[in-house]
């Protein structure tokens, strides 16, 4: 596995509506896979490759969001503090003291996050006992007030700032949701088109833009393709640590790829989920079928456009997502890349 693009992709910045800089590194690696590359108004990088056996068969859609969590600088004070407006999902306990990166027109700056209050040596019990919400935190660049306001404007955009991690048996980053999708949907066909007997199906890839704040580049897209079949790739839950029930775990780490039948915006085709776990039975890569229980996928959007799509899901259990520390198991993740692979080599009616 090329971890050191898994690495690019996660270390590179973009929220909802500010993907362009993963959107560039994805369409350097896609040269040379897809026959036409285009991007469309809202953003979503279309990738497709024509079929290599046959002629005339169905239409695939994969689609893998470039975006991740973050804020956008909604105000700047008197004394420079800069606060923000969050776009996508935080649990304001994973917030404390993060680094993060500003990211403006003219260059990024390194910054610190915190909430405001007390800090321990000055706080009360009960000011300890106190979660914060998202509306108050604010980032210290460090900088005179007049630098800030020079640099930073309403509207730019701020990450976390958190370098990717390699563990002997897993990887941990911020944005691994979803920049685990972006990877799978690019090394997917690049192992497919490796492979001898080419596919009978065109493949379209789409990188879609804004999926956490309402799949909205999904929507479009999916619109726009007119697939005959669809597959959402995503990041999903694995709650196989201390205190979660075991019931409640989704998936499990080393468990291989997930084949999700259920979230609360998809239920996948069944008939694509027997393909799917078939398939990867037959062939003797690792499995696991799941539900989530809340949270939806670019899936939902596929497979509600225009008159309908049969649609699936395959997704990577993960572990503390919507974190700083969000961990995968490596061997997953080549389940994930070898069951698209090799179900999109089957897709020929």
């Amino acid at each position: 596995m090329s971890i050191d693009l898994l690495r690019r992709l996660c270390e590179t910045p973009g929220i909802p509506g500010r993907e362009e800089r993963v959107r560039a590194l994805i369409e350097q690696e896609a040269a040379g896979l897809f026959d036409e590359i285009r991007t469309d108004a809202m953003g979503s990088l279309i990738c497709t490759r024509k079929a290599t056996r046959g002629e005339g068969g169905p239409r695939v859609l994969l689609c893998c969001h470039m975006d991740e969590i973050g804020f956008y600088v909604s105000h700047i004070d008197e004394k420079g503090f800069i606060w923000v407006n969050a776009a996508g999902g935080f649990d304001t306990r994973n917030l404390f003291s993060r680094r993060v990166l500003v990211c403006t027109d003219d260059g990024d700056h390194r910054g610190v996050m915190n909430p405001g209050g007390k800090p321990v040596h000055i706080s009360s019990p009960e000011d300890r006992k106190k979660v914060p919400d998202v509306d108050e935190f604010f980032v210290d660049l460090g900088m005179e007030p007049e630098e800030v306001r020079a640099k930073v404007h309403v509207g730019d955009f701020v990450v976390m700032d958190e370098p990717f991690l390699e563990q002997p048996k897993k990887l941990v980053s911020k944005a691994l949701d979803n920049r685990v999708a972006c990877y799978l949907g690019l090394e997917s066909v690049r192992k497919l088109a490796a492979e001898p007997g080419g596919h009978a199906c065109e493949i379209v890839v789409a990188f879609t833009t804004q999926e956490e704040v309402g799949l909205r580049g999904a929507i479009t897209a999916a619109y726009s393709v007119e697939a005959d079949y669809g597959i959402g790739i995503d990041v999903t839950l694995a709650c196989d640590t201390p205190g979660v029930p075991e019931h409640q775990r989704v998936t499990k780490h080393g468990e291989g790829a997930g084949v999700k039948v259920q979230d609360s915006s998809l239920i996948a085709d069944h008939r694509l989920v027997a393909d799917l776990c078939g398939l990867a039975e037959s062939k003797g890569i690792p499995h696991q079928r799941c539900i989530l229980p809340r949270g939806g996928q670019d899936g939902a959007a596929i497979q509600r456009s225009r008159a309908g799509v049969r649609t699936a899901a395959v997704v990577v259990g993960t572990r503390y997502i919507h974190t700083v520390t969000e961990q995968i198991d490596r061997g997953d993740l080549q389940a994930a890349v070898d069951l698209l692979a090799a179900w999109l080599g089957t897709v020929d009616a």
